[in-house]
């Protein structure tokens, strides 16, 4: 079997998790915490579909200004998905539109990664 699966540097694990959780209803799979109980690494899934957060000052990772992640969400219901992920804190890049048979919108969530959030529309 091949996987693969997107590892997202933040400034805060901790409170990405929380977001995540609360945006896209993602369950914890696994997680590494430092001695104070702060997450350093976890993996999350939403849905299936897994991922990684990782905290930047354990991951070190090279800034590089200008860049940025973005992950397309597929799910069936994209508006409320959406909705929830705004209320969580993220910020709204493009309202949920429809175009080239997808229906969806982007955020953009608290630690700068871009989310396409959308279904394919059925013919």
């Amino acid at each position: 079997m091949v996987n693969i699966a997107p590892w997202l540097s933040v400034n805060n694990a901790t409170q990405a998790l929380g977001f995540y959780k609360a945006a896209f209803a993602a369950t914890e799979l696994e997680r590494h915490d430092d001695a104070d109980g702060c997450a350093v690494v976890a993996q999350l899934s939403i849905g299936g579909a897994d991922f990684w957060v990782q905290d930047e000052g354990a991951s070190n990772p090279e800034s590089v200004e200008g860049r940025w992640v973005r992950m397309i969400l597929t799910v069936d219901d994209p508006d409320s998905v959406f909705a929830n992920a705004l209320a969580a804190g993220a910020n709204e890049v493009y309202p949920i539109y429809e175009e080239h048979g997808w229906r969806l919108g982007r955020i953009v969530d608290p630690y700068g990664h871009h989310w396409e959030i959308g279904r394919r529309l059925t013919t």
